[in-house]
């Protein structure tokens, strides 16, 4: 591990979906879902929920930059989620569910405007990507119950069904980066 330690936040859907996919990510310390980007101190999961604290369902990844880039992590976010729906990703729906990077310098979030260009001349998606790129914001930490939540609740109806077959996905295409 590298003396440097450096943290990306992205939000893309609900944040058991993020953090499950990037915990298994050679190179990431750490993954801690949250909620960034709105107007209240200290919310609440429910009071995000309801969509009017302007909060995204957010994921502090704590990374070593020298085993693995922003640019990888950017890529592995993006194949993660659909970046081509507003305030949606599949049946979650409101805007705490946008697709957002929260940028922590100015080195990534020219990183972040670089790869989006990049996937969107690729057309990649299809669409236009819609993601968000927002400066830094403070992050709130989520309850303690959403911490690990896929590794604690495999068999639970929204994991086994959605954040199964995304971190099935992660897994396989970027298969070289996982820890082992």
């Amino acid at each position: 591990m590298s003396a440097q330690i450096e943290q990306a936040v992205f939000g893309g859907g609900c944040f058991w979906c993020i953090e499950a996919v990037f915990q298994q990510i050679e190179g990431v310390i750490r993954a801690d879902s949250g909620y960034a980007g709105g107007h209240v101190d200290n919310p609440t999961y429910h009071q995000v929920c309801d969509g009017g604290t302007g909060h995204v369902e957010v994921v502090t990844v704590t990374y070593d930059p020298a085993v693995t880039s922003y640019r990888e992590l950017l890529e592995i976010f993006f194949a993660s989620h659909d970046p081509t729906t507003m305030d949606r990703q599949g049946n979650d729906v409101g805007p705490q569910y946008r697709s957002t990077v929260f940028w922590q310098n100015p080195e990534q979030e020219a990183a972040a405007r670089e790869v989006i260009a990049d996937l969107d001349a690729r057309g990649v998606f299809g669409a236009p990507i819609v993601t968000q790129l927002l400066p830094p914001a403070t992050v709130w930490p989520a309850e303690d119950y959403h911490r690990d939540y896929f590794l604690r609740n495999p068999g639970q109806g929204y994991c086994a069904f959605v954040v199964a077959p995304k971190v099935a996905k992660m897994r396989k295409s970027f298969a070289h980066k996982l820890k082992q």
